[in-house]
């Protein structure tokens, strides 16, 4: 027997408005404190890896632990602003992402059971066509562009 409605949990139109809200705050403090890279200026500037990550974070430990040692040629309010808010991108990202796995989880199984209802009206509307009762021919030869029949 086919598992039907998997999407028990509904959005209500509070939720949704909230969740609208809370998007539109995020953007607009996101707006203001980011920079739109180009495709080249991503290519140019990429992302530095784990072991680099590593490296920029020893750096900061030895500037706090030994700044006798620190160069005179680098910025180290701007190096350490620059550290906090990578730190913070970094974490936010992670929300983001799960937020985001959680929305296509919902997402899917709404789809599903969408699809799964649409197939039960598609056997419906055929057996009904079967039987002559007006309007479901007509539904049943435009669904019918659906199945590849």
């Amino acid at each position: 027997m086919a598992i039907d409605n998997l999407g028990k949990k509904h959005i209500t139109p509070a939720q949704v408005t909230a969740f609208d809200a809370g998007l539109d705050a995020v953007y607009a403090v996101a707006l203001a404190i980011t920079q739109n890279l180009t495709n080249e200026d991503h290519v140019k500037y990429g992302s530095i890896d784990e072991k680099n990550k590593l490296l920029v974070n020893a750096v900061q430990d030895w500037s706090i632990t030994q700044p006798t040692l620190r160069t005179t040629d680098v910025d180290w309010v701007e190096f350490a602003a620059d550290n906090t808010d990578r730190k913070f991108a970094d974490a936010r990202l992670d929300r983001i992402n799960t937020i985001m796995r959680m929305l296509e989880d919902f997402k899917i199984v709404h789809d599903y059971d969408n699809y799964q209802d649409s197939l039960t009206d598609y056997r419906f509307t055929q057996y009904k066509s079967s039987t002559n009762v007006p309007g479901f021919t007509e539904k049943a030869d435009y669904l019918k562009q659906f199945f590849g029949e």
